[in-house]
């Protein structure tokens, strides 16, 4: 198993589709269990504008990780403009 960074940012102006798809994608995120290892809303500068979500997931590859975020309701529901997934090794602060 691996760990995967994913930065998914929204699309401009779309504040009303991420909260109309809020409840189902926090549903969908508590469902994950142990394969989520921590996720969370990203802001603008100014600490208040949503801007996107990130997530630590761990995966066998790649293609797994991207099969899993499309099943992401925001995902689903078209609110991201761009997903970046990049493997990760959690150094400080990891879980023991």
């Amino acid at each position: 198993m691996a760990l995967f960074h994913i930065l998914a940012i929204d699309k401009p102006g779309s504040l009303s589709l991420r909260m109309e798809n809020r409840p189902a994608h926090l549903d969908w995120a508590k469902a994950q269990g142990d394969k989520l290892k921590l996720a969370g809303p990203v802001f603008d500068d100014d600490g208040e504008t949503f801007a996107g979500s990130m997530f630590l997931v761990e995966a066998e590859s790649h293609a797994e990780i991207e099969a899993w975020q499309a099943a992401d309701p925001y995902v689903q529901a078209g609110l991201f403009g761009e997903i970046h997934i990049h493997p990760f090794k959690w150094v400080i602060g990891a879980p023991e």
